[in-house]
């Protein structure tokens, strides 16, 4: 049974959805802990939260919608955007984070990457893999490095990693549908990686053909603020 994962995205403690990453195509849902309780309350247990205010200020911002959020649910969450440092890997994690998401330190500081996986383990540690035209993009996905995105998991498989968030950055907030076969490549180099799909689903047949994939679990957030996803059905069919 694929993983369920609901998202909510954070600019300037609201919650948010972009278009391919872009901040000029933003529209705003509303409360993330209400956002919040309302997953929890039709009966999700995971919740992935992204401080995009971080991800573009290379540091955490949003921490304190956070620790609101795992001090008012019994969500476990996983927290991405804007971990450049020993002080905001820490911030998350006492902010109540259960994992945090991180991708450009795995790029552009391995050792510290390293660090952190051996300092936190590997099961509160996502490996954050966000490709665009097949290379890693890095800091809020403004930049695309030189990795490409096989070599580069492999580096981190060989580490210990286990969890991996892979968005296709030209599906996210798209309501196109997900990059399927990236995933299924991926899951075929490295069966046993708890790979999170994310970016592009539309609705529950997507997320059905991701699970008839043999992909572990998927994240999704504007299909459900647009209401392509009926969040009740989706729960009770699984």
């Amino acid at each position: 049974m694929i993983e369920l994962i609901p998202a909510i995205d954070i600019i300037d403690g609201m919650c948010v959805r972009l278009t391919k990453g872009d901040y000029d195509q933003k529209t705003i849902y509303g409360n993330p802990l209400q956002m919040a309780r309302q997953f929890e309350s039709i009966g999700y247990h995971r919740l992935h939260i992204v401080d995009l205010d971080g991800a573009k200020s290379k540091h955490i911002v949003n921490s304190e919608v956070l620790r609101q959020i795992t001090l008012e649910t019994n969500l476990v969450v996983d927290f991405g955007g804007g971990i450049k440092t020993d002080k905001d890997i820490e911030t998350a994690f006492e902010a109540g984070a259960s994992m945090v998401t991180i991708g450009s330190v795995a790029v552009t500081q391995p050792d510290l990457f390293k660090r952190w996986l051996n300092r936190f383990g590997p099961e509160h540690i996502i490996l954050g893999a966000d490709v665009r035209n097949g290379l890693i993009s890095i800091n809020g996905w403004k930049e695309d490095s030189t990795e490409k995105l096989l070599p580069f998991l492999q580096r981190y498989v060989d580490m210990g990693i286990k969890n991996v968030l892979c968005t296709e950055i030209s599906k996210d907030g798209t309501l196109q549908g997900p990059a399927t076969a990236l995933y299924k490549e991926v899951m075929a180099a490295y069966p046993h990686l708890h790979l999170i799909a994310s970016g592009g689903v539309s609705s529950i047949n997507d997320i059905d053909n991701l699970e008839a994939a043999g992909i572990p679990a998927v994240v999704f957030g504007k299909a459900i603020y647009e209401g392509h996803i009926d969040l009740k059905e989706l729960i009770n069919r699984k």
